[in-house]
C-alpha cells in the first residue's frame, strides 16, 4: 500500500502538464491518501471502484482502484473497451497476463445506466477476443497505458492483481466531484 501513493503521483505527473494541476475551483492539490484507497479496497462491491473524480478545468481526472481475483487460462477470453476514457494502471500487487487490442467478436454495448458508464469509465463495450494484438505478463511496479477504444482484459491471473487506475477524461463524461461512498462514512 505504501508504494501506491508515489506511483500515483508519478502517473499524474506524466499525464498532465504542470499548469493543469490546479483544479477549476481553486489552486490546491487533491490528495488520494493510502487510507482512502484502503477504505475503498475494503468496501464491499465490484472489482472496479472509482475513488474520486476531479474537475481539472479542461478535463476531468478519475482515480480508481481495481482488484481481480484468480483467472485460470483456457476459458473464453473476454475484454472491455472505454470509447472516451484512457486508463493508466499502476500495478500495486499480484500479477496477471494482460491482453489488448486485436480482433474481437460478440461486441455488446454497456447499458447507458450501468455504473461503469455513469461513474467509472464512460461509454464502452464488452467483447470476446478472437485474436489479441498483445499478450503480456504484468506485475507489481508496472505501469500500463490503455488508450480510449482499445479492448483489454486478462487471460490469466494466478492469485490476484490489484492496481490503481488514473483516468484522464478529456470529454468530461465522468461526474466531476464524485467521491466514493465508502469515504463519506
Amino acid at each position: 500500500m505504501q508504494r501506491m501513493i508515489p506511483g500515483l503521483v508519478v502517473l499524474v505527473a506524466v499525464l498532465a502538464p504542470s499548469t493543469a494541476f490546479s483544479q477549476a475551483q481553486n489552486d490546491v492539490a487533491t490528495i488520494v491518501s493510502a487510507e482512502e484507497i484502503q477504505k475503498v479496497v475494503s468496501a464491499p462491491g465490484g472489482g472496479d471502484r472509482e475513488i474520486k473524480i476531479v474537475d481539472m478545468g479542461k478535463y476531468n481526472l478519475g482515480v480508481a482502484v481495481l482488484r481481480r481475483g484468480a483467472i485460470k487460462p483456457g476459458g473464453p477470453l473476454t475484454g472491455i473497451n472505454h470509447t472516451k476514457v484512457t486508463e493508466v494502471y499502476y500495478v500495486v500487487s499480484g500479477s496477471g497476463t494482460l491482453v489488448t487490442g486485436g480482433e474481437v467478436e460478440n461486441v455488446r454495448a454497456l447499458a447507458a445506466d450501468n455504473e461503469l458508464v455513469t461513474t467509472v469509465v464512460g461509454p464502452g463495450n464488452n467483447a470476446t477476443f478472437k485474436r489479441p494484438a498483445q499478450s503480456r505478463k504484468i506485475s507489481a511496479g508496472d505501469v500500463v497505458i490503455i488508450p480510449a477504444g482499445v479492448y483489454h482484459g486478462f487471460s490469466e491471473v494466478p492469485d490476484h492483481i490489484e492496481y490503481v487506475s488514473v483516468r484522464p477524461d478529456l470529454e468530461k463524461v465522468l461526474p466531476a466531484g464524485y467521491v466514493n461512498p465508502a469515504l463519506r462514512q
